[in-house]
C-alpha cells in the first residue's frame, strides 16, 4: 500500500494541488507494511487525532494513518470535518512538515460520572437483547468507549452476569427482515411482504406503507397501512417470510388515526370499535393486579372486601380472553356480556379437555 509523505519541492506541491480546505500537505510515496487492526469509528479517530495534535509540535499525515489504521483519504476527511464543522484551528506547518493546532481547541465532550456510565451500559445490554443482531456493529463502538471510560472497576461480562433480562415466548426475527423493515420505515418507502397468517394458516403477498415499529411482549410488530386490504394492520415480524423495499413513497397516516385504531384498545389486536371490560379480582390477587398496567386508560378501584375492579378498554377480545384465563378462579368478568360469554366458553372448552380426569 502506498502512503503519501512529504513533498520534496514546491513544484511537487503545485502539481498535486492537494488541499484540505486551507490545509496543504506535501507528499511523496512510501511503501507501508500491511497490518490487520480493527478499524476505528470516526469518533475514535477524531479523539486520537486530537491527542496526537496536542502531544506533538507537528504531526505528519503518516503518523495519523499509523495510529488510526485509516487511509489517507479517511484522515483528510476527518481533518476537514474537525476544521470546518468543529472549528478546530488545524493548520499545515511548512517548516515542521506536519499539522498542528494554531490555537486552543477541545473536542465537544459529554461528561458522565460512573453511575451514568453504568446506566448506559445497562441500557446497551437491554437493547442488545430485545433486537436482532444487525445493530450490534453500530452499538459495539459505544460499548467499548463506555468500557474505556469506566476503567477496570467494572467490565461488561460482569455486568451481563449481574443483570439478567429474561424473555418469555419471544419469537426470533430474521435480522435481514428487521433491517429491511427499519430501512424502509425510516426512508418512508413502501414494502412488499410475503406474510404468513397464523390465524388463517395461509401465505399472502402484501404491499404496505410502514408507519411504526412496535416491541410488545418480547416480540416485534410493524404497524402499517395495507394497500391490499385498504386499512391499518399490525404485522408480526417473525411471520414475514420475505420483505423487500419498493420504489414508491409510503403514505403517511396521522398519529391520531394510528392511536385511535391501533392504540385505543387492549393489546396488539386493536381496532376502532372500543368497549370496556370490567374485571373483578379476588382480594388475594388484587395485591398484584392493582400494581399492573394493562392499558394507559385503565381505571381501578378497591371494594370493601379487598377485591379489585379493573376497567380496561379493548377492541379485539382474543388477547384479553387469554390474559383473563391465566388468572383462573381469581377473576370474574362482570361485563360486557359478550366478553363474559367468550371467557366462559373458553373455560368450558378447557375443562372438557380434562373431563375424564374429573371425579
Amino acid at each position: 500500500m502506498l502512503v503519501p509523505q512529504d513533498f520534496n519541492t514546491p513544484s511537487d506541491r503545485a502539481r498535486t494541488g492537494d488541499k484540505i480546505r486551507g490545509l496543504q500537505e506535501p507528499r511523496v510515496w512510501k511503501r507501508k507494511a500491511r497490518t490487520h487492526i480493527t478499524a476505528m469509528s470516526q469518533m475514535e479517530r477524531m479523539y486520537e487525532i486530537d491527542r496526537l495534535l496536542k502531544s506533538r509540535r507537528a504531526t505528519p499525515l503518516d503518523v495519523f494513518m499509523e495510529n488510526t489504521s485509516a487511509s489517507r483519504a479517511t484522515i483528510i476527511r476527518d481533518l476537514t470535518y474537525m476544521k470546518d464543522r468543529l472549528r478546530a484551528p488545524i493548520v499545515w506547518d511548512r517548516e515542521l512538515r506536519g499539522y498542528r493546532l494554531d490555537g486552543p481547541f477541545s473536542l465537544p465532550a459529554v461528561y458522565l460520572n460512573e453511575a451514568e456510565i453504568h446506566a448506559l451500559l445497562v441500557l446497551h445490554s437491554l437493547v442488545a437483547r430485545i433486537q436482532p443482531s444487525f445493530l450490534d456493529e453500530h452499538l459495539e463502538p459505544l460499548r467499548k468507549l463506555l468500557q474505556k471510560l469506566i476503567g477496570s472497576s467494572s467490565d461488561s461480562t460482569d455486568l451481563e452476569r449481574r443483570i439478567r433480562i429474561l424473555q418469555i415466548a419471544a419469537r426470533p426475527v430474521s435480522s435481514h427482515h428487521f433491517q429491511t423493515v427499519c430501512s424502509a420505515l425510516l426512508a418512508r418507502l413502501r414494502l412488499r411482504l410475503r406474510y404468513y397468517s397464523r390465524t388463517r394458516n395461509q401465505e399472502t403477498e402484501r404491499i404496505v406503507s410502514p408507519q411504526r415499529l412496535v416491541h410488545y411482549r418480547d416480540n416485534w410488530y410493524l404497524d402499517a397501512w395495507c394497500h391490499s386490504r385498504e386499512g391499518l394492520r399490525s404485522f408480526a415480524l417473525d411471520a414475514m417470510l420475505d420483505a423487500s423495499p419498493e420504489k414508491e413513497v409510503a403514505i403517511q397516516i396521522p398519529d391520531e388515526q394510528l392511536d385511535r385504531e391501533l392504540g385505543a384498545g387492549y393489546g396488539i389486536f386493536s381496532g376502532d370499535l372500543v368497549r370496556t371490560a370490567v374485571l373483578r379480582f379476588t382480594p388475594e390477587m388484587a395485591r398484584w393486579v392493582s400494581r399492573e398496567r394493562w392499558h394507559r386508560l385503565q381505571e381501578g378501584s378497591f371494594g370493601a372486601d379487598g377485591s379489585y375492579t379493573l376497567k380496561v378498554p379493548y377492541s379485539a377480545e382474543r388477547e384479553l380472553v387469554m390474559d383473563i384465563m391465566r388468572f383462573g378462579p381469581e377473576v370474574e368478568v362482570l361485563g360486557p356480556p359478550e366478553l363474559r360469554e367468550s371467557v366462559s366458553a373458553a373455560l368450558r372448552k378447557a375443562l372438557a379437555a380434562y373431563s375424564l380426569e374429573i371425579r
